[in-house]
C-alpha cells in the first residue's frame, strides 16, 4: 500500500508542473495580447470617424525638419503622403523616372548640408531607384528615401507590386525601418533623419505599407469584411482582422514630438590635433588634399575657406570642395598632382581616401608623414595595409578639424618657393591645353577650345553639374567653379545619369544661379525626357552636350587593346530637336558656327534667363587630347 509519505512528493511534483504550466500558458497569452496590441488599445483609442491619415504625419515630420522639396514619381502606394506634402507647402516635384528623384534629392543634401527627400511607390519604383541610391551611400549624402509597399497584412501573399524591400536596401542604407502603426510614423522618421545625419552621413530608407498611410475608413473597406461572419472560423478571422485594423490606428493622432533630434559628429580630440599641428609645423613642403566630407556641416563653407587661406598650405581640391577658395586662388592648384604629392614632405588628407582616384595610396613618397581625417575609421585607413601608412589618423568632423588645426598653427609660414614651383607646373600644363585648343580636328568642334569659351562665358553665379566621361573629364581639367558648393559630380561611384537630378534639385536650392549641365552625349541619354520635368515644373536650366557620337573614353581604351570599336558608336543625334519636341529650347552649335560659339552660349543664357531650360547640342570632334585620366 502506498504511504502518506510516498504520495507527498509525487503530488508535489505534479502540482509544480501544473504551476509551472498554467504560467507559461499564461506568459504566452501575455506575450499574444501584447503582440496584437490589445494592452495598448486599453490606454489609446481608435477614432474610427476621423478621416485623417497617416500621409499627414509624414509631412508634419518633414516640415518639422525644415524640408522644402520632395521629390518622386507618382504612385497610389504614395498619394496620401504627397497630397499631405502638398498642402503644408512642401514643393512636391514629380519627374519621368525615379531615379532622377533620388539624384535630385542627393543634390538637395549636397548643396543645404539637411537632408534631401524622395519617395516613390512600392516594387519597381523602389527597385528604378537603387543606382542613385547607391550613388548616395558611396557620395555620403543624407538622404530620406520614403518607399510604399502593400498593406502589413497583405505582405508576403502575392500582393501587387510587393517584393522584399528591406532585404534591399540594408545593405544600401545606413538605416532601414518599415513602418507598421499609424503611431510609429513620426519617431521613425526622426530616427531616420537623424541616422542619416549622424556619424558618416548616407541615405536611409523608410517602407510605408498602404494601411498606414490611407485614412480609417478605407483601410476598413479593404481590410475587414462588410458581411457579418457565419462560422467559428470565418468569426475568428474577422475578429483578428477588425483587431489588426484597430492596432494599426490606436493613438494614431495623439501629439508627439516632430522636430529633429540631436546629432551626433565625431570630433578630433585636442590631443589629435596637437600632434597633428607639431607635424605641420616641422613641414618644408606640405600638401592639403581637400575632399567633399571638409563641407559638411556644422563648419560653413566660407568659414572653412577662411581657415584654408589662412593656414596658407598649397592644396588640391576634390569632389564637393571644389571652388572652395573661388575661380583663382593663389593656394589652389589643379594639375600635377601626382608629381606634387611625390615631392610633399607632409600630405594632410582631408575628407579624402586612397582609393583609384589617389591609385590605392601609391602615389605618396615613401618619406611623407602623411595625415588623415575623415568620420569613417574604415574608409580612413583604406589600403593602408598594402601601400601606404598615416603619421596621425583622426577620426572625426573634417572641416572642424581644419578650423582646429589653424588655431594650432596660428602664424606658421612655409616658404614660398614650394608653391611657386607648384604653380609653374600648373601653367606649364595649362599652356599645354591652350596649344591643344588651336590643333585642327578633322571633323565638327574643337572640344578643348569649346570648354575654353565655355570657361570664359560661366557667370559668377553657376553652378556645374556634369555628367559624362570623356568631354566631362576634360572640362574637370578647364572649366572652373566660381565659388564654394557650385560643382556638382557623382563622385567616387562614377555614375551616368546624375545630371538631370542634380540640376533639379540644384535650380531649386538656388533658383538665382545659374545652372550648366556639361554632358556627354552617352549620358545625356539619361536625362533627356526630364526636360519634360523642367518645362513641367518651370526649372530653367542649361545643358551643353559634348557630342561626338560616341562612348569616347571607352573607346580610346579599347580600340587599341582589343582591336574592336564594338558597342562604342552613337550618332551625332539632333538632341536639341527631341528637347524641343519636350517644350523646351534647343540650340545647336557645329563647324558652320563655330566663330559664334560664345554668342550661342549667350542666347542659351537668355533663355534661361526668360525661364526656359534649353538644350545646346555641340557637334564636337574626336580627339586624343586627354591623357585618359579622371579628374573627379
Amino acid at each position: 500500500m502506498e504511504t502518506a509519505a510516498t504520495a507527498a512528493p509525487a503530488w508535489g511534483f505534479f502540482s509544480s508542473f501544473l504551476l509551472l504550466a498554467f504560467g507559461t500558458l499564461v506568459a504566452a497569452l501575455l506575450g499574444a495580447a501584447h503582440r496584437l496590441g490589445l494592452f495598448y488599445q486599453l490606454m489609446h483609442k481608435v477614432d474610427t470617424a476621423s478621416i485623417r491619415h497617416g500621409g499627414e504625419n509624414v509631412a508634419a515630420v518633414l516640415k518639422a525638419h525644415g524640408v522644402r522639396f520632395l521629390f518622386t514619381l507618382v504612385g497610389g502606394h504614395i498619394s496620401p503622403l504627397l497630397v499631405a506634402c502638398e498642402k503644408l507647402g512642401i514643393r512636391v516635384v514629380d519627374t519621368r523616372h525615379e531615379v532622377t528623384a533620388v539624384f535630385a534629392a542627393d543634390a538637395v543634401a549636397r548643396l543645404t548640408g539637411t537632408v534631401g527627400v524622395a519617395a516613390v511607390t512600392a516594387g519597381p519604383g523602389l527597385t528604378n531607384t537603387v543606382t542613385a541610391v547607391k550613388n548616395a551611400q558611396i557620395a555620403q549624402s543624407p538622404v530620406l528615401l520614403l518607399g510604399g509597399a502593400a498593406s502589413t497584412l497583405l505582405q508576403n501573399r502575392g500582393a501587387l507590386q510587393a517584393v522584399d524591400q528591406m532585404s534591399l536596401f540594408r545593405p544600401l542604407c545606413k538605416f532601414c525601418a518599415s513602418v507598421r502603426r499609424v503611431r510609429d510614423i513620426i519617431p521613425t522618421l526622426r530616427a531616420a533623419m537623424a541616422a542619416a545625419q549622424s556619424g558618416t552621413p548616407g541615405p536611409v530608407f523608410v517602407e510605408l505599407p498602404l494601411d498606414v498611410l490611407y485614412p480609417y475608413f478605407m483601410v476598413q473597406k479593404e481590410m475587414v469584411p462588410a458581411k457579418p461572419p457565419k462560422g467559428l472560423m470565418s468569426r475568428a478571422v474577422h475578429w483578428y482582422l477588425a483587431n489588426s485594423l484597430a492596432n494599426l490606428f490606436a493613438g494614431a493622432w495623439e501629439p508627439q514630438p516632430e522636430g529633429p533630434l540631436p546629432l551626433d559628429i565625431p570630433q578630433a580630440s585636442p590631443q589629435q590635433v596637437q600632434r597633428c599641428v607639431e607635424i605641420l609645423s616641422r613641414a618644408k613642403r606640405p600638401l592639403m588634399l581637400i575632399g567633399s566630407q571638409a563641407l559638411l556641416p556644422p563648419t560653413s563653407a566660407d568659414k572653412l575657406r577662411v581657415a584654408v587661406e589662412t593656414l596658407g598650405i598649397p592644396c588640391f581640391l576634390m569632389g564637393m570642395a571644389r571652388g572652395l577658395l573661388g575661380r583663382n586662388h593663389p593656394l589652389h592648384f589643379r594639375q600635377n598632382r601626382r608629381a606634387a604629392l611625390k615631392k610633399a614632405d607632409v600630405v594632410v588628407l582631408a575628407g579624402t581616401v586612397c582609393d583609384f582616384r589617389l591609385s590605392y595610396g601609391r602615389v605618396f613618397s615613401r618619406s611623407s608623414k602623411i595625415i588623415v581625417v575623415n568620420r569613417d575609421r574604415k574608409e580612413m585607413l583604406i589600403n593602408s595595409d598594402i601601400f601606404w601608412k598615416p603619421q596621425e589618423a583622426v577620426q572625426g568632423d573634417v572641416g572642424s578639424f581644419v578650423v582646429k588645426l589653424v588655431e594650432g598653427l596660428r602664424g606658421q609660414m612655409w616658404a614660398s618657393d614650394w608653391a611657386e614651383e607648384l604653380r609653374q607646373a600648373d601653367q606649364q600644363k595649362e599652356q599645354t591645353f591652350r596649344e591643344k585648343a588651336l590643333m585642327p580636328v578633322a571633323q565638327h568642334l574643337n572640344p578643348v577650345r569649346v570648354l575654353q569659351l565655355v570657361e570664359d562665358t560661366l557667370p559668377d553665379n553657376s553652378i556645374l553639374v556634369v555628367d559624362g566621361g570623356d568631354f566631362v573629364g576634360t572640362a574637370a581639367y578647364l572649366v572652373k567653379p566660381r565659388g564654394p558648393l557650385c560643382w556638382l559630380d557623382p563622385g567616387a561611384f562614377g555614375t551616368l545619369g546624375v545630371g538631370a537630378g542634380f540640376a533639379l534639385g540644384a535650380k531649386l536650392c538656388r533658383p538665382d544661379a545659374e545652372v550648366w549641365c556639361l554632358f556627354g552625349d552617352g549620358a545625356f541619354g539619361y536625362s533627356l525626357i526630364e526636360f519634360d520635368t523642367f518645362v513641367r515644373h518651370k526649372i530653367p536650366v542649361m545643358a551643353l552636350i559634348g557630342n561626338d557620337a560616341g562612348w569616347t573614353q571607352i573607346s580610346r581604351e579599347q580600340v587599341p587593346s582589343l582591336g574592336s570599336n564594338v558597342a562604342c558608336g552613337l550618332a551625332y543625334t539632333d538632341y536639341h530637336k527631341a528637347a524641343q519636341g519636350l517644350g523646351a529650347q534647343g540650340l545647336l552649335l557645329s563647324r558652320e558656327n563655330e566663330d559664334q560659339v560664345v554668342k550661342v552660349l549667350r542666347d542659351a543664357q537668355q533663355q534661361c534667363q526668360d525661364g526656359h531650360p534649353v538644350v545646346v547640342n555641340i557637334l564636337i570632334g574626336r580627339t586624343d587630347f586627354r591623357d585618359g585620366s579622371i579628374a573627379m
